[in-house]
C-alpha cells in the first residue's frame, strides 16, 4: 500500500480495517468459540463500543499532538533517529512497527505496576468475558495518555508518517484478534505464536490470578514477552478452567 494513500486516507483505512476485523472475528467467535459466555453480547457490547467511540473522540482531539503529527514534525525538522540514517524504506518501516510495539509493551507493563495507571487500566480487565470488542474496552483517559506516549516515541525515532499510520492499523487489528473468543486449531496457534500474540496466549493475561495477569503483555509481537521473561504459555487452570476478570480483593 503506497505511503501517500495511507497518509491521505488514514482515517478511512483504519476504520475499514477495524470494522472488517471486528465483523470477521465476531463471525468466527460464533462458529468456533473458545469459552462459553457468562454475559451476552447485548449486555457487554454497548459499553465496549461506547468506550471505543469515546476513545476515538479523544484521539481526534489529541490528533494535533499525536504520533502522526509528531512524525510529520520530526520529518520536517530532521529530528529523531531515522532522519539521520539512510536506510532502505522497508527496514525503517519494519523497525518503526517493532519499536512502537515495544513502546506499547512497556506502557502496558507500567499500567500494571504503577497504581495510578492501574486505576485506569483495570477497566479493561474487569471484563468477565473476552471477545474481539474487549480489545477496545479502555478508559478514554488511558487512550489519551497512550496517544501522548506514542507521540514522544515518534519524536525520538523520527519515523515516516506512513509507517506510523501502518503501526496504528496493526495495533488496532491485533488487539481485536488477540482478545477474540476464538478457538484456533492448536497446531495453528503454535505456529502463529512464534511471531504474533494469539487469543489463547493473551487470555492468560486476563486471568483473575494476579500473577498470571502480569504475564503476556504483548499486543502484536510475541518476542517482547520472551525477551523480558513475561511469557506464559497457558493458564494454570487451563483455558476452560481459568476465571477472567479482576480479583477486587487484591486489585
Amino acid at each position: 500500500m503506497p505511503e501517500s494513500f495511507l497518509i491521505d486516507h488514514a482515517g478511512s483505512v483504519r476504520l475499514g480495517v477495524f470494522v472488517g476485523i471486528l465483523v470477521a472475528m465476531s463471525a468466527l467467535e460464533a462458529l468456533a468459540p473458545r469459552r462459553a459466555r457468562r454475559r451476552s453480547r447485548e449486555k457487554r457490547w454497548p459499553l465496549h463500543l461506547g468506550l471505543a467511540a469515546a476513545g476515538g473522540l479523544v484521539g481526534r482531539i489529541l490528533a494535533p499532538v499525536g504520533a502522526v503529527a509528531a512524525a510529520a514534525y520530526s520529518e520536517s525538522q530532521g529530528l529523531g533517529l531515522f532522519t539521520r540514517l539512510d536506510w532502505p524504506v522497508w527496514i525503517e518501516w519494519t523497525l518503526t512497527v517493532l519499536l512502537f510495539d515495544l513502546a506499547v509493551y512497556g506502557q502496558h507493563v507500567l499500567s500494571h505496576h504503577w497504581r495510578w495507571l492501574w486505576r485506569l487500566h483495570r477497566l479493561h480487565h474487569q471484563d468477565v468475558d473476552l471477545d474481539a470488542t474487549s480489545g477496545v474496552r479502555f478508559h478514554p483517559v488511558e487512550i489519551g495518555l497512550s496517544t501522548l506516549w506514542k507521540a514522544v516515541v515518534a519524536l525520538a525515532l523520527g519515523p515516516s508518517v506512513g509507517a506510523v499510520v501502518l503501526f496504528e492499523i496493526v495495533l488496532n487489528g491485533t488487539a481485536l484478534f488477540n482478545h477474540a473468543n476464538l478457538r484456533l486449531p492448536l497446531a495453528l496457534d503454535r505456529v502463529l505464536r512464534l511471531v504474533l500474540v494469539t487469543p489463547d496466549m493473551h487470555r492468560v493475561h486476563h486471568s483473575v490470578d494476579p500473577e498470571e495477569s502480569r504475564r503476556n503483555y504483548g499486543f502484536a509481537v510475541v518476542a517482547w514477552d520472551h525477551l523480558f521473561r513475561t511469557y506464559q504459555a497457558q493458564p494454570a487452570a487451563g483455558q476452560q478452567g481459568m476465571t477472567l476478570g479482576v480479583d477486587e480483593r487484591s486489585a
